[in-house]
């Protein structure tokens, strides 16, 4: 041929490359269907984030290439968001170590159950032989190959968990891998008869073998085999002799069962046929079964926090685990199966300090029916019933500690203090067009200006009309009293006035009795007056005016129908809030029932919508919302008052081993201030309920839009008194006039000029003062 292309064939009982390690002919290039060793861990690290593997040691021997290989691991790991824990790198020297101890005891110092193996295939075969003595070859170690000189692993003696990157078409017989390969020489030769037989003079042999063939060397060779397809396939290779596009499987080896498919990487996606719920399964085991918990969960922020995996790795990012969602719930795209999701928060961080220190492992997954524990009909539900049931070994999460619960589980030390707390909305300063008629309930309304004032008025003129130095009477001067003056329209006058202290020319009443009915009005009115004024400032000036309580036996939660208007109040139930309720206060249970909600953050928009006046629940849900709300705009009432105090725990079963070890870890956690410090992290916000002094500030339109609505209503009523007064006036007058005993339908007080002749009238007076 023109040109030396020497082509890596794989052995047919090893299946590997036959050389890459010798040194390449001058001007020779070398084509491998394997994968570098850069992309086989790029795959490696996308099984470790499915699988929550992040936790791993490097072992290597001085393999040729080793040092490039442990800068890409360096690269790859060192500033990730994914949170990558390297624990070693442990360097072997298997040759001078014929016996194998020193690389027993090596391996067998190493913790990571996850190790990521490069070395010859020879050292394999002795390192996998120093696994199984250190017993660190069994299904609770996962072995990672990596690198081309452990393509093929055609060993005995390997690992019970060992997983390899391959490209598809490993397991095709020598002949078929062969003839792959011939194709791609061809395709290239053609490209490069093509090109060259177009431009150059130089004369081809048919036969290489032939006396006349002569090597040419020709520049940039590579490019005549980067656009290569055979049988709808991409077979194109980069500079660096690797396929540009390669389709990878990820193959696992199973003792007894061999090798197996258990994934493929396609144009950067990696796809796994066993979608992973935990980092413990088919394929890794605890290191001891009696240290594995199956933990359960429940999510409730800021405690526990389910999101999808991150969208760009579909892998959980730092300080967050993956958790099993139910099936039921789980999101399915595309057929995939269950997208994988991730939990965080307070209480995860709890549990992650607590399998350190105690020594733990575990797999987390939520509760199915999404609930915290309550008996129904003498089952348990929730996270209390996944404990009772040994579905789980332990539950941790905003589960509240009370007596029902702890009959039939264990609870650890309280490691969050909580309680019953209410929730109420902020006023926003903003008020309806009525705000100036809720000082006082509309009885309150009805019986001043319907009852009160018509009944005095009517008592003051009555008093007035008879009494002897009144304006009806005119004894003393013994004249004509000349008709009555002090009228009922001038007695509600003047008593309007009294109520509002207006400055307006009214007459006053001369007798005893109608002045001192006048006084009490007076004293009266200066006490609506101040009241009205007191309790129209809490409605209308932009300052936060909250009501407080005492606690759960509070009239307004016990008696809120007498309130006016009735307090509307609720909670979740199934839950310790609900049930401290209806054991405590059957009455407000009762109540309280039509008000309650479906969720937190049911309840918060209710509140700011004004749906709800107080959300009662757990206090530490809401301290948290309170200070994390957008605006600010709810808070707890008594600035975080707590009633019914308790605190959060975890479940155990009845008489746990772990309860007097994750006791210890939970105090230690409080003495060396790291709970203090995931308070900080998790529950804390921008918002308090410290109370703002606020500057009032000039009252808008809108504060005053029910006043203007007023007096529009009372002009256009005035508009049809003025007419009917002018029909009174117009039509009735010469009536009156004629009949000359109508003169009460204008003053009701001049009933003598009516009904009694006026001397007759004066006669009568004068003989009952003689």
């Amino acid at each position: 041929c023109s040109c030396h292309i020497s082509y890596l064939l794989w052995k047919s009982k090893c299946q590997q490359v036959l050389s890459v390690l010798g040194e390449m002919e001058s001007g020779s290039i070398y084509l491998q269907f394997t994968c570098s060793t850069s992309l086989q861990l790029e795959v490696i690290f996308e099984v470790l984030e499915e699988y929550d593997w992040t936790s791993f040691s490097v072992v290597t021997t001085r393999h040729h290439g080793y040092e490039d290989f442990l800068a890409m691991v360096e690269g790859m790991t060192d500033g990730s968001f994914i949170g990558w824990e390297k624990k070693s790198v442990v360097t072997l020297n298997v040759t001078d170590d014929p016996g194998g101890a020193r690389t027993k005891r090596l391996l067998k110092d190493n913790e990571a159950q996850v190790r990521l193996l490069y070395c010859s295939l020879e050292e394999a075969e002795l390192v996998f032989r120093a696994a199984w003595a250190a017993g660190q070859a069994g299904p609770s170690h996962m072995w990672f190959a990596v690198g081309p000189a452990l393509s093929g692993l055609g060993l005995e003696g390997l690992p019970k968990a060992l997983f390899a990157i391959r490209p598809q078409g490993w397991r095709d017989e020598p002949r078929r891998r062969i003839a792959k390969g011939v194709s791609v020489l061809t395709h290239g030769a053609m490209a490069l008869r093509r090109d060259q037989g177009a431009t150059s003079r130089a004369q081809y042999a048919g036969n290489c073998q032939s006396d006349g063939n002569q090597t040419h060397r020709v520049a940039d060779r590579i490019r005549y085999f980067t656009n290569i397809s055979i049988g709808g396939r991409d077979y194109s290779f980069n500079s660096d002799g690797y396929l540009s596009n390669p389709l990878l499987d990820v193959i696992s080896y199973t003792n007894g069962r061999g090798w197996e498919e258990v994934g493929w990487w396609e144009n950067g996606h990696l796809r796994l046929r066993y979608h992973p719920w935990s980092r413990y399964g088919s394929f890794l085991k605890p290191l001891d079964d009696a240290q594995h918990l199956r933990v359960v969960t429940l999510e409730e922020r800021p405690f526990v926090i389910v999101e999808p995996a991150d969208p760009g790795t579909s892998s959980c990012i730092r300080d967050s685990v993956p958790c099993r969602m139910p099936v039921n719930s789980s999101l399915v795209v595309d057929n995939t199966g269950p997208m994988k999701h991730c939990c965080k928060g307070f209480c995860i961080d709890v549990l992650k300090r607590l399998a350190k220190i105690v020594g733990f492992t575990y797999d987390l997954y939520l509760v199915t029916n999404g609930r915290h524990g309550k008996n129904i009909d003498g089952e348990w539900n929730g996270m209390v019933g996944e404990v009772v049931s040994n579905r789980a070994d332990m539950a941790i999460g905003s589960l509240t500690i009370n007596e029902e619960r702890s009959e039939v589980v264990e609870f650890s030390v309280p490691f969050v203090e909580t309680g019953i707390s209410v929730m109420v909305s902020r006023s926003n300063g903003t008020v309806s067009p009525s705000a100036f008629l809720e000082p006082y309930s509309p009885a309150v309304w009805v019986m001043m200006f319907v009852m009160c004032l018509s009944v005095v008025a009517v008592t003051v003129f009555i008093f007035e009309f008879f009494s002897p130095v009144g304006y009806n009477r005119s004894l003393q001067s013994a004249k004509k009293s000349g008709g009555s003056k002090f009228t009922i329209g001038k007695s509600v006058w003047l008593l309007w006035a009294l109520v509002f202290n207006n400055s307006v020319p009214v007459e006053n009443p001369r007798g005893t009795t109608s002045k001192i009915m006048v006084l009490v009005w007076a004293f009266f009115a200066v006490i609506f007056l101040a009241s009205y004024t007191a309790n129209l400032a809490a409605f209308m000036i932009q300052e936060e005016y909250i009501d407080t309580v005492s606690g759960l036996s509070d009239k307004k939660f016990q008696q809120p129908t007498e309130q006016y208007p009735p307090l509307r109040f609720g909670t979740v139930p199934n839950g310790s809030t609900e049930e401290n309720i209806r054991s405590n206060y059957p009455n407000m249970h009762q109540y309280m029932i039509r008000n309650n909600q479906k969720g937190v953050e049911e309840a918060i928009d209710n509140l700011k919508t004004g749906k709800l006046d107080a959300f009662i629940y757990d206090a530490a849900v809401l301290n948290y919302m309170a200070r994390k709300d957008e605006g600010c705009k709810v808070m707890t009432i008594g600035s975080g008052k707590v009633f019914a105090t308790t605190g959060y725990g975890i479940a155990l079963h009845k008489n746990s081993r772990w309860k007097r070890p994750l006791d210890l870890a939970l105090l230690q956690l409080v003495g060396d201030d790291e709970i203090d410090m995931l308070e900080r992290l998790w529950l804390s916000g921008i918002c308090h309920n410290d109370k703002i002094e606020v500057m009032s500030s000039k009252l808008d339109i809108d504060n005053m839009a029910g006043v203007f609505y007023m007096l529009l209503v009372a002009m256009g009523l005035s508009l049809l008194v003025f007419a009917w007064e002018h029909l009174v006036y117009w039509k009735l007058r010469h009536c009156v006039k004629r009949s000359g005993g109508m003169d009460f339908l204008l003053a009701l007080s001049r009933v003598r000029d009516t009904f009694i002749p006026p001397k007759t009238f004066h006669r009568q007076r004068k003989y009952i003062f003689k």
